[in-house]
């Protein structure tokens, strides 16, 4: 006994789809809301074993709340149930309902790690600070090219600098003051905004032991340590740090068919936010940090055979791999011997 439920989640609606000794006995919508959903399985399906959704931009909602109320969540990988489902002569939300309850019946499908609400909170500060720096850097050349068309260059310069600049140059010229001078103090209450978050996040991170171990490698700031630990969560969750690198996308893909087999670029999976930290960093190493390490030296070594781009991908992974070893083993970073991690 005991039914096996498939929800296709939606923004409004979910299709819900109950089976029980392989037939199907229910299946319905409601709206997207774990609270109402588990209200209609608790009468549809009393004896739930399992209750699977793709993974989603509700998915860790729907989890962690599902899981409160008591019910056996599953998210499972939305690319290994893709060609489950893909098989329905008609593509719907309740054929796909159907599909992901019949997955969970015969167990073909691929769990995911839900990561936890302190987790996607750190990720989630780190994203909005991201964006603001990035709008910041639109609207001082937004700023920029619209002051040039009149012949006023702005001379390179950040912050404080550039403000001043800009007010400098706007002196009698009152039209095109009242177009600039709007932008330019969106562009001041958006760089103070990321600076409050940079500043949570850099109190976030003095008061993580496991982001001050990471933060001690070179090139590695409070961003990066908070990005990694708040992704890895619990080192216990990957069996050999190796495994890290190609979690993150940093390993290369490989085609294999007959007499064709080759390697080609990264495969780029996993998290393209982390992966770009990681790339940050071990440009850091190989380019400005002046603290000699094995790491540092196998990468100017690659470098010179291979091309910097490339030698700076592998010093990433070979990082990311260092990063999980610290946090599994709680021992700080080794200049002398991290080349052969």
């Amino acid at each position: 006994m005991g039914e096996d439920i498939g929800l296709d989640v939606s923004l409004k609606e979910t299709a819900i789809s109950v089976r029980r000794d392989g037939k199907r006995i229910w299946r319905g919508k409601c709206p997207s809301d774990p609270t109402l959903i588990a209200e209609v399985l608790r009468k549809r399906a009393p004896e739930p074993k399992r209750v699977v959704f793709e993974t989603g931009p509700l998915s860790v909602w729907f989890y962690h709340a599902l899981q409160a109320e008591g019910l056996p969540a599953i998210c499972i990988d939305a690319r290994h149930a893709k060609a489950a489902l893909d098989m329905a002569p008609n593509k719907t939300d309740a054929n796909d309902a159907d599909g992901l309850a019949h997955l969970a019946e015969v167990g073909f499908y691929r769990a995911v790690r839900v990561k936890g609400y302190d987790s996607m909170l750190a990720r989630t500060r780190v994203a909005a600070r991201s964006r603001l720096v990035q709008i910041t850097t639109e609207l001082s050349n937004q700023i920029r090219g619209l002051m040039k068309t009149f012949g006023l260059v702005i001379p390179r310069g950040k912050g404080a600098t550039f403000e001043a600049e800009v007010q400098r140059l706007l002196v009698g010229q009152d039209e095109l003051a009242r177009i600039i001078l709007p932008m330019l103090e969106a562009w001041r209450s958006v760089r103070s905004r990321a600076s409050a978050l940079g500043r949570q996040l850099l109190a976030s991170a003095r008061q993580s032991a496991a982001c001050q171990r990471l933060m001690a490698i070179p090139g590695v700031g409070a961003i990066t340590a908070t990005s990694f630990t708040a992704a890895i969560e619990d080192p216990e969750n990957f069996k050999t740090s190796r495994s890290v690198g190609a979690w993150l996308g940093l390993t290369t893909r490989r085609y294999q068919s007959g007499e064709v087999d080759y390697d080609g670029h990264i495969s780029r999976r996993g998290d393209a936010h982390l992966r770009g930290l990681l790339y940050e960093a071990a440009t850091v190493i190989l380019t400005r940090s002046h603290a000699e390490s094995d790491l540092r030296q196998w990468g100017l070594m690659l470098r010179e055979r291979i091309g910097f781009k490339r030698a700076a991908v592998a010093v990433a992974r070979k990082l990311a791999v260092i990063m999980h070893a610290m946090l599994k083993s709680g021992e700080p970073f080794n200049r002398t011997d991290s080349a052969t991690a």
